[in-house]
């Protein structure tokens, strides 16, 4: 009797598909920095077939924006962008979370303050920076109050939900321990809502970028705004994606500085994960 023959494809397959898929996977900032790799690739390909008026390649650009930084521009640049927005972010973080608590821990205020905030947080920053501009004028203080009417209303509303959805059963155990209000408050609701809150300051830190930006190109034109208007009125398409790029790394470096923090405060959720 012959031994029966088995057939390639009837064999067992192998799990090095999925084997090399959890690799990948298992490594988030190779994929990143492969896909930003091709990206540019991609991109100095088209940018030197195309016009550079409309399209500037990244070889062009990296060339311009040695040139501003040697030259001291692209540095005063940031540093005219970065200080209205550093001031406009520590009120927008300390005044929406401080708005936030207060309207969970107190319903009449929250009645009071929330047809306010609903009807501000829907119309568009646009058309209140005549106003603004007016009234705050055309300085630091004009660009600060634009980023916070833009940023602030994330933290408002992720604190207030944050604090809303704690469990009462969580509320329960604290007041069963004879906790007192403070302690509960301190110890249990905060911890609780931290997550909500940095998600609010994630999305304030996109928000402020853009606040601070529209901001400059409305008032004084200056810092990273302002090189864009510039740029764009004279057709320098290299110089002109420096500013924008420098804006988007910005964007990049405060988020992952956000998230470090949410995980360095939220350390309790890491341990339930592993635990459950």
């Amino acid at each position: 009797m012959s031994t029966p023959t088995i057939d390639a494809s009837q064999r067992t397959p192998t799990k090095s598909g999925p084997a090399t898929l959890r690799w990948w996977i298992d490594r988030p900032n190779v994929i990143r920095t492969l896909s930003v790799a091709v990206f540019l690739v991609v991109w100095e390909y088209f940018g030197l077939k195309v016009d550079p008026l409309f399209l500037a390649a990244p070889s062009a650009i990296v060339e311009a924006g040695l040139a501003l930084v040697r030259n001291g521009e692209l540095f005063h640049a940031f540093l005219a962008t970065f200080y209205p927005f550093a001031v406009g972010m520590a009120i927008t973080v300390v005044g929406g979370i401080v708005i936030g608590v207060a309207m969970a821990q107190w319903p009449l205020l929250e009645y009071i303050l929330d047809p306010f905030i609903n009807a501000l947080y829907a119309i568009p920053r646009i058309a209140l920076v005549p106003l603004i501009m007016l009234w705050a004028g055309l300085a630091i203080g004009g660009k600060v109050v634009i980023l916070v009417s833009i940023a602030i209303f994330p933290v408002i509303i992720n604190t207030f939900s944050g604090i809303r959805d704690v469990r009462g059963s969580m509320l329960e155990v604290g007041r069963a321990y004879g906790a007192t209000k403070s302690q509960i408050f301190f110890k249990i609701v905060l911890p609780a809502t931290i997550p909500f809150v940095m998600t609010g300051i994630r999305l304030a830190v996109g928000m402020g970028i853009i606040g601070i930006i529209v901001a400059e190109f409305f008032t004084a034109q200056t810092g990273l705004g302002g090189m864009i208007v510039m740029y764009a009125n004279v057709f320098a398409t290299a110089k002109l994606f420096v500013p924008i790029i420098v804006i988007g790394l910005m964007g990049v470096v405060l988020t992952e500085f956000v998230q470090a923090i949410e995980r360095r405060l939220s350390r309790w959720r890491q341990l339930e994960r592993e635990r459950g």
